[in-house]
């Protein structure tokens, strides 16, 4: 149903999740102008095209209304700014120039609910709530809270191999493991258990093997249905697994207010989702135990889609107020209760153009070179690289000093970087346990985007600031660590926020980059090394003479640690690890190099001392 539209500003709001997908175009006053309903939309499942043609389906059936004033796009699966930003992209092509707030579903049905009244016990008196907290359980589970200040805390939302508690999942997946349960323990088939053969038409329970393995998330999650009326049946096992369930939710809802609110606050609860929405007595006893467990709080069920959540979202987003990315710093801090990542500073401003970004005269003709003058051409800059490395001698210096005092204080290096940067970073950490013979977690690599994007890009990564943040934290990075943050431009967020991260965790901290300009910055890292190298061959190809010279870096860094720790004897890797043929044979050749015994005598003192090259060497007589 929808009113005749009318001149003024409208507003979209789009909410989608694993089943559906709903729009709502509303007016300033709030009113309905229509309503569209489309196919699922997690975020998580789609790709660019998919996600531009359901945005395009939403665009045609309001065709015949005025562009929007502004979109605001909640979908599950969208936890953080990369995503985001890949949602605003795919709006600003199909409704360009329309700003566009990008979120998760959970932002957007907290936004549909009103805030309630709330019993103060402190001061016996009716308040607004001091904080909101979002009980979802549908086919999955979450718990989203906002503060009145603004700040935001999440609890969940794991997916339903990592988490999922109380949702229709888990009380799916709990009905079909007790049922087999108590079949092996009793010799009885449960009432449940006959429920849920009918429900899948399967005739007895090995059957149940081979379509638990082929089910989706989602078949397991509709079973939550027959554990529902097995319950209204009186049935023990279904009473028990919705009994855990309730308890689940509670417990955890109130360790999401616990994030924001002090205990006592005054609090309202919301509860959304089909497995809270559509079995109102279920709903009840999770009520009953949030009251039990936060005194005076208010339950109040999601009386609205949380679409018209989105379209709120929209309205304020015209306004230039979005409350989540408002309080955006606050929602890292709480989600994570790290102190670390409160003050954490982004890049401001706009530093000269890197020279890694410049063209190179020299290559101007580079696509009509004969391919031998390309070699020299290529060649020769990569011959400039030790000059320009060279000049930064001295800092390079300090920094093998940091590491070598950090590896005997039983510290650790840590890389950081996105793309090419963060892949050198991980090469040269994965080669040092086999080089030298230490643990994986001496030297490590972190790249933006995660495992992922060693191998293939994963957009908008690299320009997650507290992303970097929260992966010094989740690192353990601290004061006997140092951590060398690699960015060719030198102004990658994702390095300036693990940067940040690590040295207000009281790490060492260097940026390694190849813009000049960025020595001014001092406020991004305790040491700033920064060789000109020059444009690139092709502009802007960081993984060429950047890549290069990063190698070439870290080599050093490595290199000489390792050798000021006591790895190496003359130029020899002593401690090297003999996990193959070709390696086995290298130590044997060290051994007696260092001793000058013959091959079998080497050989036979690595065996005897299980392989390890110093042992070996002692052995002998060292």
């Amino acid at each position: 149903m929808r009113t005749v539209p009318h001149p003024g500003p409208v507003f979209l709001g789009i909410e989608g999740g694993g089943t559906r997908t709903v729009a709502l175009l509303t007016d300033a006053e709030g009113r309905l102008l229509k309503r569209f309903e489309a196919g699922p939309a997690n975020f998580k499942l789609l790709t660019e095209a998919q996600l531009l043609r359901r945005l395009r389906e939403v665009r045609t059936a309001f065709k015949e209304f005025p562009q929007p004033t502004a979109v605001a796009i909640g979908l599950a699966g969208a936890r953080g700014e990369p995503e985001w930003q890949r949602i605003r992209s795919s709006s600003a092509k199909v409704w360009p120039g329309v700003p566009c707030h990008a979120t998760h579903d959970l932002e957007t049905a907290l936004a549909a609910a009103p805030v309630a009244a709330v019993c103060d016990r402190r001061r016996r008196s009716q308040s607004a709530a001091t904080a909101q907290v979002l009980l979802l359980s549908g086919t999955g589970s979450c718990f989203f809270a906002r503060a009145a200040n603004g700040s935001t805390a999440r609890f969940g939302g794991w997916g339903h191999i990592l988490g999922d508690k109380g949702s229709g999942y888990e009380i799916g997946l709990r009905a079909l493991k007790a049922c087999v349960f108590y079949l092996d323990r009793d010799g009885e088939w449960s009432r449940l258990g006959q429920r849920v053969l009918r429900a899948l038409q399967v005739n007895e329970p090995n059957e149940l093997i081979p379509w638990a393995q082929a089910a989706s998330k989602s078949d397991i999650a509709a079973l939550a249905e027959e554990v529902f009326a097995a319950a209204a049946e009186r049935d023990a096992i279904a009473k028990d697994i919705l009994a855990g369930a309730a308890a689940s939710l509670a417990k955890d809802g109130v360790a999401c207010a616990k994030k924001l609110a002090k205990p006592g606050a005054p609090v309202q609860f919301i509860l959304a989702g089909s497995v809270l929405l559509k079995q109102p007595k279920f709903a009840k006893a999770v009520g009953k135990q949030l009251a039990e467990r936060w005194p005076g709080c208010v339950v109040t069920p999601l009386a609205r889609e949380s679409a018209w959540g989105a379209a709120e979202l929209a309205k304020q987003k015209s306004a230039g107020f979005s409350p989540l990315q408002a309080a955006k710093a606050s929602d890292s801090t709480d989600e994570t209760k790290s102190p670390d990542l409160r003050s954490l500073k982004r890049p401001e401003g706009r530093a000269p153009l890197s020279p890694t970004e410049q063209r190179n005269p020299r290559s101007i003709n580079l696509d009509q070179l004969p391919v031998a003058d390309a070699i020299e051409l290529m060649l020769s800059e990569d011959a400039k690289l030790p000059a320009a490395i060279r000049r930064e001698a001295p800092k390079i210096e300090r920094v093998i000093g940091k590491i070598v005092a950090a590896f005997k204080r039983g510290g650790r290096l840590f890389y950081v970087g996105a793309g090419t940067s963060g892949r050198l970073g991980i090469l040269d950490a994965s080669e040092c346990p086999p080089t030298f013979r230490v643990a994986p977690e001496l030297v490590q690599g972190i790249i933006a985007g995660g495992r992922t994007a060693v191998f293939r890009a994963v957009e908008g990564a690299e320009d997650d600031f507290e992303a970097g943040g929260r992966a010094s934290q989740f690192r353990g990075i601290g004061k006997r660590d140092v951590v060398v943050g690699i960015a060719a431009s030198g102004r990658t967020p994702f390095v300036h926020g693990a940067l940040a991260g690590a040295r207000r965790r009281g790490a060492f901290t260097v940026l390694l980059c190849f813009n000049p300009a960025m020595t001014q910055a001092r406020d991004v890292a305790h040491l700033v090394i920064a060789p000109d190298i020059g444009p690139e061959v092709l502009t802007g190809s960081t993984r060429l003479k950047s890549g290069t010279a990063t190698k070439l870096i870290l080599n050093l860094f490595t290199t000489l640690a390792m050798v000021r720790t006591g790895k190496v004897i003359s130029n020899l890797m002593v401690d090297l690890n003999p996990s193959n043929v070709k390696l086995r044979d290298r130590a044997v050749r060290i051994v007696r190099e260092l001793t000058g015994v013959d091959y079998d005598t080497a050989k036979a003192a690595l065996e005897q001392s299980g392989w390890v090259v110093k042992a070996a060497w002692k052995r002998l007589g060292a």
